[in-house]
């Protein structure tokens, strides 16, 4: 499958409730009809796997060939809670049109969600804030002139200033 495993293992077993969506092409781009059913297979079965879950019982059957030592450390590993909410979203293929819509969709979801919890989802203090910082942090990343930010922000620019090759052409 092409995803990352660690990223899986925080949806099944992660210490918060992540809320995900599967986003799945029925058909492929690529004639590739055999690895694409693979993936889609793999994103069916993870979206079940989510809300299934997996008992200790049902851990402990899996694992009937082990000795019972082996089973009693392994069992518990195999266990997630399932009810993990996710939204399978099948789409005829990826094109311009249907990314165009997913934005859409995901642009009124923010919007909505803002209304429910009484904030203005396109009031962005926070970014602005960081603009501000970057118009004064960008020209310390050309200069050797002593900075003034916190001892991380300090760090990042002087590891930039020391390994930066500058390619510009003008």
């Amino acid at each position: 499958v092409n995803c990352q495993h660690a990223f899986f293992q925080l949806l099944h077993q992660g210490p918060r409730l992540i809320s995900s969506d599967f986003i799945v092409p029925v058909n492929s781009f690529y004639h590739v009809s055999t690895q694409h059913k693979v993936l889609v297979a793999n994103a069916f079965a993870q979206t079940e796997a989510l809300m299934r879950g997996k008992t200790l019982a049902e851990a402990y059957a899996e694992l009937i060939h082990l000795d019972n030592k082996s089973r009693d450390i392994m069992a518990p590993q195999k266990v997630f809670p399932g009810n993990q909410p996710s939204n399978t979203l099948l789409i005829d293929e990826i094109n311009p049109f249907n990314l165009g819509m997913l934005l859409a969709m995901y642009e009124h979801k923010v919007f909505v969600q803002g209304v429910i919890w009484g904030i203005n989802s396109f009031d962005q203090w926070g970014v602005e804030y960081g603009k501000v910082l970057a118009k004064n942090i960008e020209p310390e990343l050309s200069t050797n002139d002593s900075l003034h930010h916190d001892a991380s922000t300090n760090g990042l620019i002087d590891y930039f200033r020391k390994h930066h090759h500058d390619t510009n052409l003008n």
